[in-house]
This record gives C-alpha cells, sequence and structure tokens, in this order.
C-alpha cells in the first residue's frame, strides 16, 4: 500500500511565506484525492514542494514508493515542440534512459496510456496543433505512461468540457484503483471533487486546515471558510451528493 504524508511543511518566496506547518496524516492511495482552496491558497507551491522544485521546512514522508515514483503536472505544460502526440508520449516514457528503441511492454503502455485518456485518435497530430483541452489530456498521458505510485495534479481539467471532465476524472479513478497511487488533484469544481474523490486537502492561508473523507471536509462550514459563499450539500436522484450555492456569506456581501 502506497501512503503519503506531510510533515509541517513550509515553502517561502523570498521574504514572502506562502506555506506554514502544512501537515496530514497518511494519505492512502488506491482513490483520488482533492486538494481545494481558493485562488492564491497556495495549492501550486505546495504542489512544488512535494515534488522537490522548491527547498522549505519540514518533510514528505512516502511508504511503499520512493521520490523517483512521483510525477508532478502543473498546470501550465507548455507543448510547443515539433513532435507528434505519440513520439511526445515515447519521450515521456523513455526520458532519461536514453534511446528511443522500445521494448514490447513500452509499446504497450504507451498505446494503453493513449487509450485511457482518449486521445489515441490524436497520435499522428503535432503538439502545437492541439486544442487547450486536447494538450491537457495529452498532458495527463505523459504523467502516467510510467505509471508512477505518486501523482500530483494541478487542475488537469481546467481545459476540458464537461464530458470530457468526466472522461478524465474516472479514468483517474480507475488508474487510482488499479495501481494502488496515491493520486492529488487540486480541483476547484466541488462537486466533481464530491463525485469521485475520496478523500480532500482543505488548503486556506498556506495551512492545510483538514484532511479527511470528503464529505466529513466539505461541510457547509468549511466551504464557508474557504471561499466566502453559503452552500448546502444535497443529493441528486441517483443519490450522489452535490454542492448548492445559495450565494456570497454575509459578511462578504457586498
Amino acid at each position: 500500500m502506497v501512503t503519503l504524508a506531510l510533515d509541517q511543511i513550509g515553502a517561502r518566496y523570498g521574504r514572502r511565506t506562502i506555506l506554514t506547518d502544512a501537515s496530514t496524516p497518511d494519505i492512502s492511495g488506491g482513490s483520488l484525492t482533492a486538494l481545494v482552496g481558493a485562488n492564491a491558497a497556495g495549492k501550486s507551491t505546495l504542489f512544488r514542494r512535494i515534488a522537490g522544485q522548491l527547498r522549505g521546512s519540514g518533510a514528505m514522508r512516502l511508504s511503499g514508493a520512493t521520490a523517483d515514483d512521483l510525477r508532478y503536472m502543473p498546470q501550465d505544460t507548455g507543448m510547443s515542440a515539433a513532435l507528434t502526440v505519440y513520439e511526445s508520449i515515447i519521450l515521456a516514457l523513455k526520458q532519461g534512459a536514453g534511446g528511443w528503441r522500445l521494448s514490447a511492454s513500452e509499446l504497450s503502455a504507451v498505446d494503453d496510456a493513449l487509450q485511457r485518456f482518449g486521445v489515441a485518435h490524436l497520435a499522428e497530430q503535432q503538439l502545437p496543433e492541439l486544442s487547450g483541452g486536447q494538450r491537457q489530456a495529452v498532458s495527463i498521458a505523459q504523467t502516467l505512461v510510467t505509471r508512477p505510485k505518486v501523482v500530483l495534479m494541478d487542475e488537469p481539467t481546467s481545459a476540458l468540457d464537461l464530458y470530457r471532465q468526466y472522461e478524465v476524472l474516472d479514468a483517474l479513478n480507475r488508474y487510482a484503483r488499479d495501481t494502488g497511487a496515491v493520486v492529488v488533484l487540486a480541483l476547484h469544481d466541488l462537486n466533481q471533487v464530491m463525485r469521485v474523490c475520496t478523500t480532500v486537502m482543505a488548503l486556506a492561508h498556506g495551512r492545510i486546515i483538514a484532511t479527511g473523507p470528503t464529505l466529513e471536509v466539505l461541510t457547509p462550514q468549511m466551504i464557508n471558510q474557504l471561499y466566502g459563499i453559503d452552500s448546502r450539500v444535497e443529493r441528486c436522484s441517483r443519490g450522489c451528493p452535490m454542492m448548492i450555492v445559495d450565494g456570497p456569506a454575509q459578511q462578504n456581501a457586498a
């Protein structure tokens, strides 16, 4: 079983403190975990700190995996290289390995990534020709082609239409279940969070203020604290939880 825990993680940009003592209990693999919080709460900084792109205080604890098993997909993936989608997936698989010769198992991994995230039909297209949503789906395939055990994705569905959001999130959920990986997604759509994520980390002002089962964390009180809106959680006709927004909280209303 892969688990991830944070122990008093801190980060600064110059003299400005972004994260302070961000800590969590063990987060188990096998399902999706959401990182939620308002803009500028520190979500991207937290991901960069966990991924080792920023230095700071505290530590990340992994069980069942090492730092080499971690992959991070930022918001801006930048795809200007003159490569086809298929070549870009191969490059992601072979990065650091040298050479382009692929074994049968590696070819299977590339084909699986293309199929799993619905981009097989784009295999021969050049990266600069892709739409924003297509680039995002390809980035996800690039991130997961090596089957990492710890995955951090910063707003992986922000450029996708509603149908593709459902497809991609369900595919990520299957990936976590099939591999036992810890998969943490920064998401803004709380209804999608309630639909597919079993665990939520709530971040506010550079601190993780709650980590736990989704519906235990995403209470109306917590949503008010994070976003300054009044809301309620109800069940749809199929029994799925969903957030209904009532409007700005009284104290924030103009």
